[in-house]
């Protein structure tokens, strides 16, 4: 266990000033974690009184009028049990001052809460986002009535409103549904937006490091590295690497020293089994708003609508892509980039290969033979590319999605692929791994083919690999040219390198 509220520096002086503010991050990233704790420590320094409420029961619920008197009951319910507030709840129920169905139930009952206590109040409400429609603009709305009156009439001291996405997509969610704000509305209250980190590389190291001085069990200096590489600091995963490991993979024998290998075997066990938080995950792939920003990432386009604004920003609070240093938006972790790819292409893999004998792709040493396995995709695409055929709605993509899962049928259950993309970077890089052997792939479509510019993005990822020659197979996206002038392997030489262009 971590300090939660490390990872959000400065949210003291916020609730010590009086701010309305709004925290966010993925799911299963510790937000509930972090606000209780900061229930405590308020408490602790007790100079405000502070609560806690989830607002996931309001899932769905777009009538206000049934949305905020739920709310209300759901606070009122749970401060039935609170030592310093079951009093006032019960009495409330019998002085005729229970509240009912009007919108200003919500500011009403936190007004009367507000003014029960002896001491700034202080409410932290987790799961805002479960709100939707009128309910989402109604509670906003009594939220900014409150704040601006609270001067006179009692109202909570600082509020948080947490969840997975940031004021910009609360603005975004309620925009499809034709309504607005207008004069009335909260976001000019809130003073700031925290994004709630992940775990850094030295934070990973010092939670495994709590393990080993519990049970003496060890993680190899190169495993906590591999840990952090694959995951991105992503606190659900980091955890889940360890569990897998701990529980599974050594049954808990804690005199095994966990090793680089076991994390990388643990990875794929939770990509494959698809546990509740990756599961979730590659649901969101569904979505059309994360399509339009996902798609060309995959493709690695070089331009992006500026009418996905807030797409763009919805994905990345779900914690599915990232920006990197250059500001190019990329998966948020190797983990991700593979749990994305591999829900595309699963229904493709198991396409391919079905009634084959020994695998015609194997040389007698184990190493792959890549002009085969290209020329046997080559057939396959001729056969079946249809113009309308599309993967999950990913229809720009689906050239790519096809061969990357003709590639994961080939190595699994011996070998791996690392994945490289980024929005602008105009190509997809593929470093297949199998039985010790590494082949460099680079992804291309025609329209952005150009021969100096392509060649020269793949020699400088080749140099990075350490090899000499790769594979550039270039789908023609226009499909304009009959098949005989497509499909061809073409060798060319660059720098000292060898490069098969596969056409498509």
């Amino acid at each position: 266990m971590l300090p939660p509220l490390d990872r959000l520096p400065g949210v003291m002086r916020l609730v010590e000033r009086g701010e309305y503010f709004v925290i966010h991050a993925a799911r299963q990233s510790g937000k509930t974690t972090a606000l209780q704790q900061l229930v405590r420590d308020v408490n602790a320094a007790g100079d405000c009184l502070a609560l806690y409420f989830t607002l996931e029961t309001l899932q769905g619920i777009s009538d206000a009028s049934v949305g905020l008197p739920r709310m209300v009951e759901k606070m009122r319910s749970d401060l039935l049990w609170h030592p310093l507030l079951a009093p006032v709840m019960r009495g409330s129920a019998g002085d005729g001052e229970k509240t009912v169905c009007a919108l200003s139930d919500v500011k009403l009952f936190l007004s009367r809460l507000a003014r029960s206590v002896d001491k700034p109040l202080v409410v932290l409400f987790d799961e805002v986002d479960a709100m939707c429609g009128a309910t989402l603009v109604a509670f906003l709305r009594e939220l900014r009535s409150g704040y601006i009156t609270r001067e006179t009439i009692p109202f909570p001291h600082a509020v948080a409103l947490v969840g997975m996405r940031d004021i910009r997509d609360y603005r975004a969610q309620i925009r499809p549904d034709a309504q607005t704000l207008g004069s009335q509305s909260p976001f000019n209250v809130v003073s700031e937006d925290f994004a709630m980190r992940d775990f850094t590389e030295t934070e990973v190291a010092a939670l495994y490091a709590q393990h080993t001085e519990a049970t003496g069990q060890l993680f190899a200096e190169d495993a906590v590295a591999e840990a952090y590489r694959v995951t991105g600091g992503q606190p659900w995963l980091v955890n889940a690497l360890a569990r897998e490991c701990v529980e599974k993979i050594h049954a808990f024998r804690y005199d095994a020293v966990i090793t680089k290998n076991d994390i990388e075997t643990a990875k794929e066990t939770i990509i494959r089994r698809r546990d509740t938080h990756v599961d979730s995950l590659m649901e969101r792939l569904k979505e059309d708003r994360v399509r339009k920003v996902v798609e060309p990432v995959i493709l690695g386009k070089d331009s992006f609508s500026s009418g996905f604004n807030d797409d763009y920003r919805y994905v990345i609070d779900l914690g599915l892509l990232k920006e990197n240093e250059s500001q190019a938006l990329v998966p948020a972790n190797p983990m991700y980039a593979e749990i994305i790819i591999r829900y595309l292409t699963g229904a493709e893999q198991k396409r391919f290969y079905e009634g084959y004998g020994k695998p015609f792709w194997l040389k007698p040493d184990g190493s792959l033979d890549v002009p085969a396995l290209m020329t046997e995709f080559q057939r396959f695409w001729r056969e079946n590319s249809e113009a309308d055929r599309e993967v999950y709605g990913y229809k720009e993509a689906t050239p790519h999605l096809v061969l990357m899962a003709f590639l994961q049928r080939v190595v699994n259950g011996g070998g791996r692929i690392t994945r490289e993309m980024a929005l602008g970077s105009g190509r997809l890089d593929l470093c297949v791994e199998y039985n010790g052997f590494r082949y460099a792939v680079e992804l291309k479509m025609r329209r952005n083919f150009s021969r100096e510019k392509s060649f020269a993005q793949f020699s400088g990822y080749l140099d990075r690999l350490g090899l000499k020659e790769g594979w550039m197979p270039v789908f023609d996206d226009g499909n304009s040219k009959p098949w005989e002038d497509r499909l061809f392997l073409q060798d060319e030489e660059l720098d000292g390198k060898r490069i098969h262009v596969v056409g498509l």
